[in-house]
This record gives structure tokens, C-alpha cells and sequence, in this order.
């Protein structure tokens, strides 16, 4: 092997990812369909490695984004990895929290540009996620949605940085304080995707867009995206370290335990117990 280049996609084995290259194309899929695509610890790693080997492989000039399915796109942290692992473990979700930084960092700065194929829902995460790209696409029957002020979280790796600059601070504010849906229209209105399509024209529409970008001198689109990532760059750097400890240190909050017991017994979130809670405190 070549020193900084890429390897055959099928020699990594992923197990929770797909990971294809043909026709100056990567594709990178989460591959998770039972849990809706949610992201825990181990896809994070192989996240990070395909996106590096991306970035290295000279016949990849175009990176795509999607997930397995038809039901989700991403769905964000797998909330039983959240509540079983680091509810009450602050340490321990700092390390996943690195890996999560580090696999939207290798995405932003891969040097080639990324189009999130949106092929269901975009929840949380996954919707950093798509942020993380350069350019979306979505099915018209696809919904967007942040949930971290319902589960117990803020989404920081992301959503709070990049949403007032793609979409303006009200509507910022609407989204991450509601947590509600944004079907594909309002979403296309409102910037967070660049198209919507009927979902049997998602592919060809995916492809063209891909087409198009492959047709550009990569230099120039390498520093386009390095000048166009300024503002994104800035409030991330300034934030994200103090994210990480914060959120971690929140998983000894009420909040963070009542939120993710919540959605693994299926039920709401008990308001007034907290609301009590932190009266007593």
C-alpha cells in the first residue's frame, strides 16, 4: 500500500457500518436498521476509520452519507448504550463523547465534499450528522427532529453550534427547545436540506448531485469548503471541550437518569417529579 492512500473498502470488515467505493464515490451507510440506525461506541470507530481512509483515497472525490433502510437516516446515541453504560458514569461517557467529536471532525475535514443521503428519519445525532455534511438531500416523506431538552441532554456536538447559522437563532431556538418534527418541506424551507424528492427519485437525485460535484477541480472545492467552514469552526472550537465535561459530568443529573429510563420503558418523561426534585435540591 501506497503511504497515504486508501485500502480496498472490504478489507476493514466493519460490522456496524457499510463502507463501498466505486466511480470516485464513497459511501458510508449506518448499519444499525434495528435501532434505527443509532450510533453507539463501536460504529463511532468505524466511522472514524472510513471517513479517514476517504480523505486519503485520491480516487474518492465525493463522499455520501446514508443510512440502512428506509425508517432512519440516524437516530442519534443509542439511548440503552446511554442509559446502561454511562448514566451515573460520567468518565466513561467522556470517552464516548471523544469519539463522537472525533468522527464529526474527520467528516468536516476530509478535504472532499459530502452529501448526507437522508432516507428516514433524522433524530439527534443524526442530525449533526447531517449538518456535518456539506450538502443534504432528502425523501419527501422523511422527518427531522432534536431531542436532547426531552431525553436528558444538549446537543452539543452540533446542533447548537451549526442550527443558528444554517437555519437563523429563532428557529434554532424553536427546534432544540420544542424537540419537534420537521417534516421534509419545512426542513427544505428552512435550509437544513439543499433538495427533497420523492423517495423512489432519492438515488438518481443523489447521484446526479454527486456527478456534479466530481466534475469540480478538487483543490479549489478543498479550500472553498476550508473558507466556508470558518464560522462552523469557530463556535465549534470554542465550545465543544467544555460540551464534552459538561455533558459528561450531567449524567449524575435526575434529568439525565428520568430522561433515558423514559424512552427505555417507553413512557413519558415525568415533568413533575423533576420539577420536584429540583425544588427539594
Amino acid at each position: 500500500m501506497a503511504a497515504y492512500s486508501g485500502i480496498h473498502a472490504k478489507d476493514f470488515g466493519f460490522k456496524f457500518i457499510r463502507y463501498e467505493k466505486r466511480d470516485l464515490r464513497a459511501t458510508v451507510t449506518f448499519n444499525r436498521p434495528e435501532v434505527l440506525n443509532a450510533v453507539n461506541g463501536d460504529m463511532l470507530v468505524e466511522l472514524c476509520a472510513a471517513f479517514q481512509d476517504a480523505a486519503w483515497d485520491d480516487d474518492v472525490r465525493v463522499l455520501i452519507l446514508t443510512g440502512a433502510g428506509e425508517r432512519a437516516f440516524c437516530t442519534g446515541a443509542d439511548v440503552k448504550e446511554q442509559a446502561e453504560e454511562f448514566v451515573g458514569h460520567p468518565n466513561r461517557y467522556w470517552k464516548w463523547m471523544g469519539l463522537f467529536i472525533e468522527a464529526h471532525e474527520k467528516l468536516r475535514n476530509i478535504g472532499k465534499p459530502t452529501i448526507a443521503r437522508l432516507n428516514g428519519m433524522v433524530v439527534g445525532g443524526g442530525n449533526e450528522f447531517n449538518m456535518s455534511c456539506d450538502l443534504a438531500i432528502a425523501a419527501d416523506d422523511i422527518i427531522i427532529k432534536q431531542v436532547g431538552a426531552a431525553r436528558g441532554s444538549v446537543a452539543a456536538a452540533g446542533a447548537t453550534q451549526f442550527l443558528p447559522i444554517i437555519v437563523g437563532d429563532r428557529r434554532a431556538r424553536e427546534i432544540l427547545f420544542l424537540c419537534e418534527e420537521i417534516p421534509a418541506k419545512k426542513a427544505l424551507e428552512w435550509g437544513l436540506v439543499n433538495q427533497v424528492v420523492p423517495r423512489a427519485q432519492l438515488d438518481a437525485a443523489v447521484d446526479e448531485m454527486a456527478g456534479k460535484l466530481i466534475e469540480k477541480l478538487p483543490e479549489c472545492i478543498r479550500y472553498a469548503k476550508e473558507q466556508l467552514n470558518f464560522w462552523r469552526n469557530l463556535s465549534w472550537h470554542l465550545t465543544i471541550g467544555h460540551a464534552r465535561d459538561w455533558l459528561a459530568i450531567h449524567n449524575l443529573s435526575p434529568e439525565v437518569a428520568e430522561g433515558m429510563q423514559a424512552f427505555v420503558e417507553k413512557r413519558g418523561v415525568n415533568y413533575e417529579a423533576l420539577r420536584k426534585t429540583q425544588r427539594d435540591c
